[in-house]
């Protein structure tokens, strides 16, 4: 399968480099990981006791000057969490040949965070008795995935939420997303959700269902067809009633075939291979992403959703526990150990504990984040630029694990 390069899209740091995963929408996980899973273990995101106060907005500031200078990225945003405060930094510029700074509260495209969303929602529906986390794929989706080795029968909602269903990623089948020139080409397709599909499954199964760990944003694509099913809604619509809404989060939306951003925004520019141009990407259609990674967003939002979703406003305590039951995603680019939950990362904190998120990256943007324990403390990295360099997002991991641990 064709890779995306990291600075492609999605959501996460480590499909930079590595050969085997799909940047495109990643996001924590490595691409074709087959390792056996380990039985799953509930991870607590605790705050540790070593903790002391002392990482604020001059700390930052450096660790995002840090980003400009030594990546080369055009500008990046960071907003701290300490409860209902803010502490808010920029660096660098949002748009290149100007003096123009990055707006602290700009809209931008959130990628894979959208899959905590999406996650949720499934969520939801188990609690209201509506769809189960062990139903097929096939009891909701008949006749939609086989073929090639693939059989829906044998794959369960919940390997889907956890990547472990085994099924390939679509992404680098998109001529949008691999190379500059079909990128200008291609920028403005949409697609379809069956047509999504239809590209992860040209691909044999990576594994069989359950006996692996592989990120894939094909399994989050048909989890958005069987909320439809379940519903009879689009699965943005139910992200908005359940979600959006309920927690006032005015800026965050699924653009649809929108190829623009509301302001005030950045710029977003995609480098397609090292060395290569840096390519304006700010209007593009996502349609390609949908609920693998599609949402828009800004800070402020993004973190009112972190906060209430690990504060218990969004789950009950039985569902959001069987959110934050994890398996290994292993990852060899990442210098920390990464558990996978359902739509939801627990990392290692380099001084103890560790921390709740899902990053994102898309066409241009990239974002990391983490909290920890009910959301008391975050920190959301932004950059408007996803450069082709493996492991060049690492530092805003290593600014997120310095913020959550207070500099130590």
């Amino acid at each position: 399968m064709t890779q995306i390069p990291k600075s492609a899209p999605d959501t996460r740091r480590r499909r930079s480099g590595s050969a085997r995963r799909a940047v495109a929408l990643g996001v924590v996980a490595a691409a074709t990981a087959t390792a056996a899973l380990a039985a799953p273990a509930l991870a607590t995101g605790t705050e540790p006791e070593s903790r002391k106060a002392g990482f604020g907005r001059a700390e930052l500031q450096r660790g995002l000057d840090d980003i400009v200078r030594a990546d080369g990225v055009v500008g990046v945003q960071a907003t701290l969490v300490q409860g209902a405060g803010r502490t808010y930094a920029r660096s660098g510029t949002a748009e290149r040949g100007t003096d123009r700074p990055m707006p602290h509260q700009g809209s931008f495209r959130m990628g894979s965070n959208t899959k905590t969303f999406v996650a949720t929602v499934v969520l939801q529906l188990v609690a209201e008795g509506r769809m189960g986390l062990d139903d097929s794929v096939e009891h909701h989706l008949p006749g939609v995935v086989g073929g090639n080795g693939h059989d829906g029968r044998k794959i369960t909602v919940r390997q889907l939420l956890q990547h472990t269903s085994g099924l390939p990623d679509y992404d680098g089948h998109l001529p949008g997303v691999v190379d500059e020139e079909k990128f200008q080409q291609h920028r403005y397709d949409t697609y379809r959700p069956a047509q999504l599909v239809a590209l992860g499954l040209s691909e044999k199964p990576l594994f069989a269902p359950g006996e692996g760990f592989s990120y894939s944003n094909t399994g989050y694509i048909l989890t958005g067809m069987i909320i439809k099913k379940v519903t009879g809604q689009h699965w943005s619509q139910e992200v908005r009633e359940r979600i959006i809404e309920p927690l006032g989060l005015k800026h965050t939306f699924s653009p649809g075939a929108r190829t623009g951003l509301p302001g005030p925004h950045s710029k977003a520019y995609q480098q397609f291979k090292p060395g290569g141009a840096l390519i304006d990407s700010t209007e593009v259609n996502m349609s390609w992403g949908d609920s693998a990674g599609d949402l828009v967003t800004t800070s402020n939002d993004l973190a009112r959703f972190w906060q209430g979703l690990l504060g218990g406003k969004l789950l009950g305590k039985r569902q959001l526990a069987q959110m934050r039951t994890t398996v290994p995603a292993p990852d060899e680019s990442l210098p920390m150990t990464e558990r996978s939950g359902l739509g939801i990362f627990w990392r290692e904190l380099s001084c103890g504990g560790g921390y709740w998120g899902h990053g994102g990256s898309t066409l241009g943007h990239l974002n990391a984040n983490g909290f920890t324990g009910k959301g008391g403390r975050g920190a959301i990295v932004m950059r408007n630029s996803n450069l082709a360099f493996a492991d060049r997002d690492i530092r805003a991991d290593k600014l997120v694990d310095a913020a959550l641990c207070d500099g130590r």
